[in-house]
Formats: structure tokens, sequence, C-alpha cells
């Protein structure tokens, strides 16, 4: 369960995170190969997501653990990613703390809803797919941090996504609240 395919393709993307934050200390790598190596680093990573969850379909290794560490890794990705961009000043500090402010809230709402045996009120839904997808995208473009191809500004399109994350980071949040308040209210009396 902790080291099958699976699992390891998901510990992947947790001691991803460090190489990813590294290479943006290196001093010996210039600024545009940093991005490059940054960009390919987190888009192999990323990719992970998809693979484990298929790989555990497939091959019949799907577990409580490995349902637990997903997002785990998933949200440390993302969260490193962004306190890089921030860093780099190439994410607004609010736009960061609105998408990881998010991340907790949400996590700690799934959490308490599973103590009250009410984990269905907030599953998944596609809105909070549809962020993740959008910032799965955003961050590589600012990783990357210049023209691809010579012709597309990944800044600007990756500034953008960014925000519309943002965006949908709060639609998600208040879609999850307002499933989980009748929850709440009803247990709570």
């Amino acid at each position: 369960m902790f080291f099958n395919l699976p699992t390891l393709l998901t510990w992947a993307r947790i001691v991803a995170i460090p190489l990813i934050v590294g290479v943006f200390y290196l001093p010996q790598v210039e600024g545009p190969t940093r991005n490059l190596i940054a960009t390919v680093m987190f888009i192999v990573f990323a990719a992970t997501d998809w693979l484990d969850g298929w790989l555990a379909r497939k091959l019949n290794q799907t577990s409580a653990f490995g349902a637990f560490l997903d997002p785990v890794a998933d949200k440390f990705l993302v969260c490193a990613s962004l306190l890089i961009l921030v860093q780099l000043d190439r994410v607004n500090a609010l736009v960061a703390l609105v998408i990881i402010g998010r991340e907790i809230a949400i996590s700690a709402l799934r959490e308490w809803m599973a103590q009250i045996g009410a984990s269905r009120s907030v599953a998944v839904h596609m809105l909070g797919k549809l962020k993740t997808m959008t910032q799965m995208i955003a961050i590589p473009f600012l990783l990357y941090d210049g023209l691809l191809f010579g012709i597309f500004d990944t800044k600007i399109w990756g500034t953008g996504l960014i925000y519309l994350a943002a965006v949908l980071t709060i639609w998600s949040m208040v879609y999850y609240l307002q499933k989980a308040l009748p929850e709440i209210r009803a247990k709570s009396r």
C-alpha cells in the first residue's frame, strides 16, 4: 500500500518539490535554463497525478492511503510552486494566498465532514477539477516566463490563467461550503 507503483508516483510528486525549488538556487544555471528545467520538471511530476490514478485503477492497487496522499501531493506541489513564483515576482502574493488558503480551508472542511459522517457532501466536484486544471496549466507557463516557440508569451497567458484559477478557487470554495452548511447545521443541533 505504501510502496506500490501508483503510490511511489505520488511520493515522487512530493520528492519533486525540493528539486523544483532547488533549480532556482543553482548559481551555475542561468535564468532561461532554470525556467525551462523547472517547467519541464513541474509538467513531468504533475503528469504523475493522472498516471498514478490510472495505474491504481488498472492494476487494482487503489488504497485509502493512496486516496489520502494523492491530493496532499498535489497541494504541496502547487503551493511550493506558487511560493517560488511569488518570490520571483511572477505571481501576486494575494493570488497565492487565496489559492493556498482555500486548499487549507477545504482540506479542513473535508476532515470535519468526515468526522461527522458527511464526506459525500464535499466530494470532489467538476468545479474543483477545473480549478486544479487551470492551476496546472498556469504554473508551468509562469515558471517558463518567456516566449514559447518565439511567439507565445507564457507570462501573459500564465498570469491570466492564475487569476482565473483564483476566481475558480473562490467559487469552488463557496460551492463546497454551501454543500457542507446543511450538514454542519444538522449536526450542531
